[in-house]
């Protein structure tokens, strides 16, 4: 279900945010509209008149949650965000031993999935990036707001921190500053790379994905090499 988050300053873009199941149900409805015109008219054809047609509802209850053209986009692209940070965040989680188990025991229960971290990462949010549709129809469109941007940016700090915590929970680096921005290098490089393989074909250039990894994976063996825990 298509959803809206609070923003990197713990605000929302929303004119009012939702408390009542229905009244979340009824923002998750416009929404949901406002997702299908995005993908199949373009970013340019989400104006409130259209959401609110395509939604079968006023443009007045339209208006209770999202005022303008600017929310919508800010709306759904604050709901990518959180989709892809809860991936990350169940990454994090896998990578982390259970309670009570040592680490030898986790890494048995695990043969295998962290044997490479980097084509893990890449191939997990490859496949959501593949059926995320309306995500790559905002981002490879036209008429991104600033308050989406501003979002982006810290969105990718936080993927960031989502590769550093994985480092941590493996094992295999130490934390301080400069592993923090090691590691948000690396966030904003495999989105780079992420960003033209998607634009290539809907299916993410496979060649450009692997070079990709090639990349990371030699990156990310030098920051481990340099912060490896004392």
């Amino acid at each position: 279900m298509v959803h809206a988050s609070t923003g990197p300053d713990g605000g929302t873009p929303l004119r009012r945010t939702p408390r009542q199941a229905r009244s979340r149900a009824r923002l998750a409805l416009l929404l949901e509209a406002a997702e299908r015109i995005l993908v199949g008219e373009g970013v340019e054809a989400l104006t409130t008149t259209r959401v609110a047609a395509e939604a079968k509802v006023s443009v007045g209850s339209l208006y209770q949650y999202l005022p303008d053209r600017d929310a919508i986009i800010d709306s759904l692209a604050s709901g990518y965000f959180a989709r892809l940070e809860d991936v990350m965040d169940d990454l994090v989680r896998t990578a982390a031993p259970e309670p009570g188990k040592g680490k030898e025991q986790r890494q048995g229960e695990e043969q295998g999935r962290w044997d490479d971290p980097v084509g893990l990462l890449v191939d997990t949010f490859a496949r959501v990036y593949r059926t995320e549709h309306g995500f790559r129809a905002l981002w490879f469109g036209s008429g991104l707001t600033e308050r989406t941007r501003a979002a982006d940016r810290e969105h990718k700090r936080r993927m960031a921190d989502g590769v550093r915590r994985v480092l941590l929970a493996l094992g295999v680096a130490r934390d301080d500053a400069a592993l923090a921005r090691a590691c948000h290098a690396a966030i904003l490089a495999a989105d780079a790379l992420a960003q033209e393989a998607f634009r290539r074909t809907p299916e993410g250039d496979a060649d450009l994905l692997d070079e990709a990894k090639a990349m990371l994976r030699s990156y990310l063996t030098q920051v481990v090499a340099r912060y490896a825990p004392r």
